[in-house]
């Protein structure tokens, strides 16, 4: 005997009126490491389960299981009640990429999804979305974020770099305050001479 116990959030849902943040790989493409990216806005399962289950569910049947690795998940409820059914939740902490969400259905088998965390800046979280969908993809979810990581490092190294340039005397030094740069460049341009 199944019981189905319906949905009925106890306070309003406010994940309800925000988009997901979700990329999918392309339908049909060869299997990659990675089925696509999920971006949410909590490191709440209770909260972000149902969302998303809701928008896979009609797309890869019905989600019955997920696993996480309890790494960025502070609490990982066995199972979060969603439209209409129930879908357990288990996890692994050795066995499962930290980054990783995995997703079961008994009809059409397992996805793969890059978690990327909550507090992540849009510019990075759309970047990695991007890879994690390409279905020629040969990166881990945490060889992305690594990366990801390593470019945000690069990044502001860089401005960093360029901030302390500009204020020894680089770029802009110089310059007086009064002047367009349009007047500035033409300023300081030597003086040509003729030489017959």
């Amino acid at each position: 005997m199944t019981t189905t116990i319906p949905y009925t959030p106890a306070v309003e849902d406010r994940t309800a009126s925000l988009p997901l943040r979700l990329m999918l790989a392309p339908a049909g493409t060869a299997p990659a490491l990675l089925d696509g990216a999920w971006w949410p806005r909590s490191r709440d399962l209770t909260v972000e389960l149902p969302a998303l289950t809701a928008v896979l569910d009609p797309l890869w049947g019905r989600i019955t299981r997920v696993t996480v690795n309890p790494t960025f998940w502070p609490v990982i409820p066995r199972k979060v009640p969603v439209d209409g059914h129930v879908v357990g939740v288990g996890w692994f902490k050795a066995e499962q990429d930290p980054h990783k969400l995995l997703l079961f259905s008994y009809t059409v088998g397992r996805w793969d999804l890059l978690v990327i965390p909550p507090e992540t800046a849009p510019a990075t979280a759309a970047r990695l979305m991007i890879e994690a969908a390409d279905p020629l993809g040969t990166l881990t979810a945490s060889a992305l974020m690594n990366a990801a990581e390593e470019r945000r490092i690069a990044e502001e190294t860089e401005l960093s770099l360029l901030s302390v340039w500009d204020s020894e005397g680089g770029h802009g030094a110089g310059l007086p305050a009064s002047r367009s740069p349009v007047q500035a460049v033409i300023a300081q341009a030597p003086e040509v001479t003729n030489c017959v």
